[in-house]
């Protein structure tokens, strides 16, 4: 990881990397020799298996976990339309000392090392993708920290793979191979750096860029930047667990998400040991983390401000990172445009400061971890910031319902929470979750948060 000072200035662009070029005659002889690869290949099943890739997935509820394993082949997959069956392969993964199966699902040929979600998915070429499930109790690929996943996972073909009219595809074998690498879908996109402020405190960051920009950084295109603020479990110095433990920064970077909003996501991570600074300073509040948290922003926006909309800058964070939200937007009023903080406290006195921000608060009204009234080390919770904005003179719009309802109910309570706020001309929405219907535990209710296109639509709607 390069080392990016306040001097260099967060620089972080992706650079491309040039293919060889082949020559018409050249791959005309390649493809002729390929056929008749194939065509040897796929009456003997001898096929080699070049390397295995696992591939993972961050989730909404269950973080980060091991979904898939990749086998690339030295040629091709022509399956003539058949379909293999779950029981051919076996997969075994290695983690904290214990080795035990996984529970394979779904097998099909594909011609990139992704995951396949149609329902009948795969389509012809050189990968194999063998889907594991979810819920196996091994399948994390984090605790505290990132697990070590390299060489963790091996996979046996057991059962011969034949096509329809019984022609081998695939010869089973004694050998298993093991996992070369480990694919995370964009969070592989995210560049990583690290920020020095100039009181010496150094914080680390992940970084995504849009890939207009990515392409052209001499582009005139201004772009809006969210901030993600983590929560206080993903306190480290990993400089991952930030964009892996829950969705919120991937939320922003996936590529239906840049397709319709294309923005820059700056994910910086507090390191240990953990800082707190008195009874609240409770990281993202911590004097030391908080100054460097805006000279980051601030160096970050002035070094690009040719790309970024400083009209457009956005924070959103869940737990420690809501109280952190409601501190940083009282310190700094007139910097950002909109915020979504989730689970969050802070300080009533300090709500007259941010009357003009619009704001979609949202919280679980039974969690344990930061009450919903009472909050934490003294400093209220949700429902209480919201009546304290309110008696600062703003109208809050509020909405309670189900955390467990299916995405399309669940969109469809946001739309029309929306429609009142829009109604009344209310740019502070406060949405409350019923008793017991938060999955996992009480705490986690940012689940559904950042998969809500409504919020996210609304968040890049708003502008100072």
């Amino acid at each position: 990881m390069r080392r990016i000072t306040r001097r260099t200035a967060l620089a972080v662009t992706a650079g491309a990397v040039a293919a060889p070029a082949v020559g018409t005659a050249t791959a005309a002889a390649a493809d002729t020799t390929t056929a008749t690869s194939q065509g040897r290949q796929a009456t003997s099943g001898r096929n080699p298996v070049l390397r295995t890739d696992l591939v993972t997935r961050v989730t909404p509820r269950n973080n980060w976990l091991v979904t898939a394993v990749a086998l690339q082949y030295s040629h091709p997959l022509d399956l003539r339309g058949g379909v293999i069956p779950p029981s051919a392969f076996q997969v075994k993964a290695t983690v904290g000392g214990q080795t035990a199966a996984r529970t394979v699902t779904r097998v099909y040929s594909n011609s990139t090392a992704e995951v396949d979600d149609r329902s009948r998915p795969g389509r012809p070429g050189d990968r194999l993708i063998i889907e594991l499930d979810p819920n196996d109790a091994n399948a994390r690929a984090a605790g505290t920290d990132p697990l070590p996943l390299d060489r963790a996972y091996s996979v046996r073909q057991v059962e011969d793979v034949r096509t329809p009219g019984g022609e081998l595809v695939l010869k089973a074998g004694p050998f298993a191979s093991r996992n070369d690498d480990v694919i995370t879908p964009v969070v592989d996109d995210f560049a990583a750096g690290s920020f020095t402020d100039s009181a010496g405190f150094e914080l680390d960051f992940r970084l995504y860029q849009p890939e207009g920009f990515v392409r052209n950084p001499q582009t005139p295109k201004r772009y809006p930047l969210v901030v993600t603020l983590h929560g206080g479990g993903e306190v480290a110095d990993n400089n991952m667990t930030q964009l892996t433990s829950n969705r919120i920064a991937v939320t922003f970077a996936k590529p239906e998400r840049q397709r319709r909003d294309p923005a820059f996501v700056l994910s910086p991570q507090i390191p240990l040991p953990r800082p707190m600074d008195g009874p609240d300073g409770t990281d993202w509040t911590d004097a030391k983390v908080q100054a460097a948290l805006i000279e980051l922003i601030d160096t970050f926006v002035s070094e690009h401000s040719r790309n970024v909309d400083t009209a457009r800058l956005y924070l959103v964070g869940l737990s420690s990172g809501g109280r952190g939200i409601y501190s940083l937007l009282a310190k700094r009023p007139d910097v950002f445009a909109a915020a979504l903080p989730t689970a969050g406290w802070g300080d009533p006195a300090a709500m007259e400061r941010i009357t003009h921000i619009p704001i979609w608060a949202d919280h679980s009204i039974d969690d344990p971890v930061v009450p919903y009234r009472e909050g934490r080390f003294g400093k209220p919770g949700t429902w209480t910031l919201m009546n304290a904005l309110e008696s600062a003179g703003v109208r809050v719009t509020r909405g309670e319902w189900a955390n467990d309802l299916p995405k399309a109910q669940f969109e469809a309570r946001s739309r029309a929470l929306l429609r009142q706020a829009r109604a009344t001309r209310s740019h502070v929405l406060f949405t409350s979750y019923t008793p017991g219907t938060t999955p996992v535990n009480p705490h986690l209710s940012w689940a559904q948060t950042y998969e809500n296109d409504v919020v996210i639509d609304w968040l890049f709607e708003q502008s100072r």
